[in-house]
């Protein structure tokens, strides 16, 4: 189908984020039935808010359906190069680790699943693979540049282990970035929508971000990504009937560390995710913060709970973070763009 319609770069972008909102809504519903008949359900922190107890059992691990609507998307538009590869991989090798963990929570009926080593272990691993991929088979620059400042060869301390090229400084440096962002935007999803539709922001922007990098199978990806989370936020909007769980958010965490790997935008997508940063770093204070002290900065985190705690409903919680999201987005790209234009 790419092939009869290539000449139009933009509709295809557009037609892609569509049909995947499309799909991704239509085949929630049967997965939804599928997850109530097999009684796999959300299981909710004791610590938590009050209010977050009545959704004790609802459906989780619809993030399977988010990538199911994502791949079905791509395989109808039908672009196929390495770089798209080696990102589709990627991100679904995020989500089996997600919905590995998710079942293991359904099935030992707690709130945490595997093990923080064990998931941060598989996180790091794929992150690696990754960035090597890019390095040697598509030709990725270890370079990270911030915006008017400077430009920072990370090559320079490099080895060749097997024909493999390792820039050892960039591959640390972007698998904390990918890693980082991964479990940033699984804190983030807290809240019926939250996760789902600051992500759709961040992927739309991403989307533009890599068309104007002239790498269109990159914006096609974000753009199915996009389309999945609209398609999702129908079912997950308060109240959520269904819950992406960690098979979507550490997905949605790997496209976009490695969307800002193959557009080079590492430092430029820590404030496209400015709020999942927030979210991050919320809870890392409050850590920090009580083992040395045994008080707490934030009535609960990660922030979102702390509003809530404040008496702010969920929903306006919600709403406004999309708009911390969205100014964040925009910012990220208005910095992105004067690069292209002054530089």
């Amino acid at each position: 189908m790419f092939d009869s319609i290539s000449s139009y770069p933009t509709f295809v972008v557009f037609l892609t984020c569509g049909m995947a909102t499309v799909i991704c809504m239509v085949l929630m519903p049967i997965w939804k039935r599928i997850l109530k008949a097999s009684h796999i359900g959300q299981q909710v922190r004791a610590d938590g808010p009050e209010t977050h107890l009545i959704k004790q059992g609802t459906p989780t691990m619809g993030g399977v359906m988010m990538l199911i609507a994502m791949l079905v998307t791509l395989l109808i538009i039908g672009i196929w190069r390495p770089e798209e590869i080696a990102l589709v991989i990627a991100v679904f090798a995020a989500g089996l680790l997600g919905f590995i963990d998710d079942s293991a929570k359904v099935l030992f009926h707690r709130s945490l699943g595997l093990g923080a080593i064990s998931k941060l272990v598989c996180q790091f691993a794929i992150s690696t693979a990754f960035v090597l991929y890019a390095v040697n088979m598509i030709n990725i620059s270890p370079v990270v540049t911030i915006p008017f400042i400077i430009d920072i060869d990370l090559g320079v301390l490099t080895s060749t282990i097997a024909g493999v090229s390792v820039p050892w400084l960039y591959v640390i440096l972007i698998d904390l970035l990918i890693v980082g962002m991964c479990n940033a935007v699984n804190l983030t999803d807290g809240l019926d929508g939250l996760a789902t539709g600051s992500s759709m922001i961040v992927m739309l922007v991403m989307a533009a971000i890599a068309f104007r990098c002239n790498s269109l199978g990159s914006s096609i990806v974000a753009a199915a990504l996009a389309g999945a989370c609209l398609g999702f936020l129908w079912h997950n909007c308060h109240p959520a009937d269904i819950f992406m769980g960690d098979t979507g958010s550490l997905a949605l965490g790997m496209a976009l560390g490695c969307l800002a790997v193959l557009t080079k935008t590492e430092f430029i997508s820590i404030i496209i995710g400015g709020l999942y940063v927030i979210e991050a770093l919320s809870v890392l204070i409050q850590v920090g913060y009580y083992k040395k002290t045994k008080k707490r900065i934030f009535l609960m985190s990660p922030l979102h709970h702390h509003f809530e705690k404040k008496g702010w409903s969920e929903t306006k919680v919600v709403i406004r973070f999309w708009m911390i999201s969205g100014a964040f987005a925009a910012a990220g790209f208005v910095l992105f763009f004067a690069t292209t234009i002054f530089n």
